[in-house]
């Protein structure tokens, strides 16, 4: 069983952990050290347990204000998806832009202006 050594406050913990599982120790006890050392910063020396405690309870209060506000998003969701699906809406889309329309009149203007300097060469 790997042993992993954590910070926490600026304090230094080792804990053991299952194989594979060092990162997700890593990422939690980031979580906790995140709440620690503002408690430590603001306190300074605090007793172990209170300091770990402290930011457990903060911690936790965090998570559970994320649960709220996910279960409020879930009630949204499920109000959303049983509402009737909105009626289509037809949609016309020109088959041909404007600007294809003005182009090829431009073009039409330079050919005739083309057909008639040659008519006026050959006659």
């Amino acid at each position: 069983m790997p042993e992993v050594e954590i910070i926490i406050g600026g304090r230094s913990f080792a804990v053991a952990c299952q194989e594979g599982e060092e990162h997700f120790l890593q990422s939690a006890a980031a979580l906790l050290d995140a709440e620690a050392t503002p408690l430590v910063q603001q306190m300074g020396r605090i007793p172990e347990g209170r300091m770990l405690l402290m930011a457990g309870l903060m911690l936790a209060d965090r998570m559970a204000g994320a649960e709220d506000e996910l279960r409020l998003l879930r009630d949204r969701v499920a109000e959303l998806e049983a509402q009737p699906a909105p009626e289509p809406v037809e949609i016309e889309v020109p088959v041909i832009p404007p600007q294809v329309a003005q182009t090829m009149a431009a073009l039409a203007e330079q050919a005739e202006a083309l057909a008639n300097r040659l008519e006026e060469k050959l006659a």
